[in-house]
């Protein structure tokens, strides 16, 4: 495209706001951008700022746009599509998520349904950052309008309704408990919640809710509360609510630019306390770029919306520098997050790690090849990490995580329970065979590791080798225990410095495995039964809610009134019976 083609293809496009995408002649997508205006955006590129974007013009065969309702779900959508179609004018994180989408599906029967890759022909909505909350409202518009969520093959054929029609969540169109116009009806009242009239669902959850707080259900007019909240907020911008939380998590952010190499280092504190770090490299940095055309400015405008797309976001964000672009500090500011660029103090020093952290993994050490080497292995690409966590026997877990190429893959993490016994040996044997007897089987859909890595000592060890023996899975497998930082295999033990980059590597795989299985440990553990079983009003969940906001009984009797009702699904009548009864 030349400039004046830029002009006449921008003077079609539309006064709203939305994503546009520059595509080459074969329709391949060369850069997506979000504008407030799209035409006066567009209308820009007809004098490009630098030699890349001019470069990117050259390229260019057509411009396609996409109007949104919000500046905001511009932001998301352009994540969305950047982590699509991977656009090699756009700055990409490389293990990005998308944000998830609600889509109705163009069969007879429509289907309901959260997915991150839509259907050409579905109805779609969003996209949405908060899964948690797109979930609470799919789950109330299914209880109140019965549109099915089930797959085609479990949809076709049935001679009665399944488990769903049971338990309130679908009006069962495929065996005829509802006739086909009024399960339209229903989809258009589906269809107007999504586009805005939130009365057609905030409406029937509300008669819902007066309805079992007059039948003195407590619990569940508390829980049909809690779901009108979620509703009524669904509508804000970009489909989320505006939230007020004090800053118990903060995540501070460190970039490295070297060369056409950028790496994004995260930290993450929970209350005053570093919990877990992370490094990710960016691609897009390098392509067709000159020096200086990136700063560190323009990676965190790219990094932050792809990053947290599939993830809850901090309640405080520290930066080096703030984003250029100035709706992603909106977004930021519409989500509660406090974003702040601290010069001096205990901030400051966090961000001064986090820039180190950065640059030692520009650094080129390639952990992995040193940890091969050490140990003899052709290479060493994806490790995973096992430990068993329990309380005397009781409420007995396993975890398996994953890490490739240093870094961890959170969605092939894994765990499971295990037989109650209190021998941690025999726990390790049982992990392992598990995980063995699944690959050999074929039915575990992640590859094979490298290495496998078990928190513990040669009794660990020996465990896990029988298991691996037992399914003549020819994994190889070392240990690695706390007390002495000694990396033990079958036939003798590595007492590597403390700054040796392969220990750093097995240091991070033991630690995260050990923090997986004591969360699940502690998920399962507050399923005990406690003196709060017998106080009116609690059940199950809100119990669990209450362990795990106040982490005991004791500390739930200490609380005050109003943090009890700050518990999700405790008004305040539960909250004065808690108070009387413990």
């Amino acid at each position: 495209m030349d400039s004046a083609t830029v002009r006449d293809r921008a003077s079609d496009l539309p006064r709203e706001s939305g994503v546009y995408q520059f595509l080459d002649e074969s329709e391949v997508v060369l850069y997506v951008g979000k504008a407030v205006e799209l035409r006066d955006r567009v209308r820009s590129y007809a004098d490009p700022r630098g030699p890349r974007i001019r470069r990117m013009i050259e390229r260019a065969d057509a411009v396609s746009v996409a109007v949104t309702d919000t500046e905001t779900q511009a932001l998301l959508l352009e994540a969305n599509l950047i982590k699509r179609h991977q656009p090699a004018y756009n700055v990409r994180l490389k293990d990005d998520k998308s944000y998830p989408l609600v889509q109705l599906t163009d069969h007879a029967s429509p289907r309901i349904e959260i997915t991150r890759d839509p259907d050409e022909a579905a109805t779609v909505y969003g996209p949405y950052t908060d899964k948690g909350r797109v979930e609470t409202v799919v789950k109330a518009v299914r209880e109140i309008y019965g549109v099915r969520g089930c797959s085609d093959h479990k949809f076709t054929n049935r001679d009665r309704p399944c488990l769903d029609h049971d338990i309130g969540l679908c009006s069962a169109p495929c065996t005829g408990e509802i006739t086909r116009e009024a399960y339209f009806e229903d989809v258009e009242s589906v269809k107007r919640f999504f586009e805005g009239e939130t009365g057609a669902l905030t409406d029937p959850l509300g008669r819902a809710m007066d309805t079992a707080s007059n039948a003195k259900q407590f619990e569940r007019a508390a829980n049909l509360r809690d779901r009108l909240r979620a509703v009524e907020a669904f509508h804000g911008e970009g489909g989320e609510a505006v939230s007020t939380r004090e800053e118990r998590t903060v995540d501070v952010l460190g970039v490295a630019i070297h060369g056409s190499e950028t790496t994004v280092a995260r930290l993450r504190s929970e209350n005053g306390k570093l919990v877990d770090r992370e490094r990710y490299t960016l691609s897009g940095t390098g392509v067709d770029s000159s020096p200086g055309e990136h700063t560190v400015a323009d990676v965190l405008g790219a990094f932050v919306p792809q990053y947290y797309a599939e993830r809850g976001l901090p309640d405080a964000l520290l930066l080096p520098e703030r984003p250029r672009d100035n709706d992603v500090i909106g977004w930021l500011e519409t989500e509660g997050v406090a974003v702040a660029v601290p010069g001096a103090g205990r901030e400051a020093r966090l961000v001064d790690l986090a820039l180190k952290n950065a640059r030692r993994a520009s650094d080129g050490t390639d952990e992995g090849a040193l940890l091969s080497q050490a140990l003899g292995l052709d290479s060493i690409d994806r490790v995973e990490g096992f430990d068993v966590s329990h309380a005397h026997g009781r409420a007995v877990v396993g975890s398996d995580v994953a890490f490739v190429g240093g870094q961890p893959e959170k969605s092939a993490y894994r765990r499971k329970k295990l037989t109650e016994r209190n021998d941690d040996y025999a726990n390790m044997r049982e992990l392992i065979g598990w995980r063995a007897e699944r690959a050999q089987a074929g039915r575990d859909d992640r590859p094979d590791p490298d290495l496998l890595l078990i928190d513990g000592g040669s009794g660990q060890l020996e465990a896990a080798r029988e298991a691996l023996s037992e399914w003549a899975w020819e994994i190889p497998c070392v240990a690695l225990a706390k007390a002495e930082e000694t990396v033990i295999t079958p036939d003798r033990a590595f007492d590597w410095s403390s700054d040796a980059p392969q220990l750093h590597l097995l240091q991070r795989v033991r630690d995260e495995a050990h923090r997986f299985a004591v969360q699940y440990h502690q998920t399962l553990r507050d399923d005990v039964q406690t003196v709060l079983d017998d106080v009116s009003g609690v059940g199950p969940k809100t119990r669990t809610n209450l362990l795990r906001r106040f982490g005991s009984v004791d500390n739930v009797r200490a609380a005050s009134l109003s943090e009890l009702e700050s518990v999700p699904g405790i008004g305040e009548r539960t909250a004065k019976t808690i108070d009387r009864r413990l």
